[in-house]
């Protein structure tokens, strides 16, 4: 399995220029699924797992790897299926919203190089219960993207919801619009963003991917200046069709958007994304989801480029 990830910090340059690189697995029956490469750090056989009394039953121990102990989730019963058992199976090491968790699958497959206009959204009619945040397809097969970011969601909700007493205090008096252009092709984070901006009195537009933001925002363009509609556009990175990267790039080039203030906001993470952050033109990087860090960064930055100051206390 060494051999499936070696040369791993090489293939994910290809980050950047709206091109992805999924390690293929499969669960409990014939279905692929796929992670990006980018938030893999080591793929190896099921250790042995100590279970925690009170936990989860998704979570199926924790187990010591290299010096870190970390909670391994068993995916197939996460997203409604069987579960795999202790026994066999393969862990996937992942980083995802600032932490680092193991992924039990049933097998691992190989590796594939995709480009995001060839990654879908889920067909329609697969309702809020899935668990699919896109679809593509690899040699005639379908390859579902699990919403991990609603699995993660599921387990542990910390930080998901400001606190109650931070809405008083919330409030920024600007000329700047309060209004903020979201985009994001999970269903838990759209509802996570816009839960807080709601609390702290900023309305939002929502776009499912970066293509439809773009679309968006050049329709909103040609109606009239528009820093006159938005204070700034927040946007993930993995996303079907059109990466947040490549969204940013297409920002910078439009003259009527250069001057858009764009955060990417992600649960990627390390300096190598930081870095591209800073190639394609966003202003700031902001990893998920802490509900009170994300409402301080966008308050801050609403008050910072309108000139406002917060009132209330």
């Amino acid at each position: 399995m060494s051999k499936l990830l070696e040369g791993v910090d090489q293939r994910t340059q290809i980050a950047g220029h709206n091109r992805l690189e999924l390690l293929l697995f499969r669960l409990a029956g014939k279905q692929i699924y796929g992670i990006n490469v980018f938030k893999v750090q080591e793929v190896i056989h099921c250790p042995a797992l100590t279970k925690l009394p009170g936990s989860d039953p998704k979570v199926r121990g924790i187990a010591n790897m290299r010096g870190k102990t970390l909670p391994v989730i068993d995916l197939s019963l996460s997203i409604g299926g069987p579960s795999l058992g202790g026994e066999g199976g393969f862990v996937i090491i992942a980083e995802y919203n600032r932490t680092l968790q193991g992924f039990l699958v049933g097998s691992v497959d190989k590796i594939a190089n995709k480009r995001w206009e060839e990654v879908l959204p889920p067909p329609k009619g697969t309702g809020k219960g899935s668990y699919m945040t896109a679809v593509t397809e690899v040699e005639g097969q379908m390859v579902a993207i699990i919403d991990v970011e609603k699995v993660l969601s599921e387990i542990n909700k910390r930080g998901d919801e400001l606190p109650e007493e931070f809405a008083f205090s919330a409030p920024v008096e600007t000329a700047l619009p309060k209004h903020i252009l979201a985009v994001d092709d999970s269903m838990v984070a759209r509802r996570q963003i816009m839960n807080s901006l709601k609390k702290i009195g900023v309305d939002c537009t929502i776009a499912r991917n970066g293509r439809e933001a773009l679309d968006t925002l050049r329709k909103w363009a040609d109606e009239g200046p528009i820093q006159e509609r938005i204070a700034m556009v927040i946007s993930d990175v993995e996303m079907p069709e059109m990466d947040g990267y490549t969204l940013t790039t297409e920002i910078r080039k439009d003259p009527r958007l250069a001057g858009l203030f764009v955060i990417l906001h992600t649960s990627l993470s390390g300096v190598f994304n930081q870095a591209l952050v800073e190639k394609v033109g966003a202003n700031r990087f902001l990893a998920k989801f802490d509900a009170e860090e994300f409402a301080n960064v966008v308050l801050g930055t609403i008050r910072e480029l309108g000139g406002g100051e917060p009132v209330g206390g």
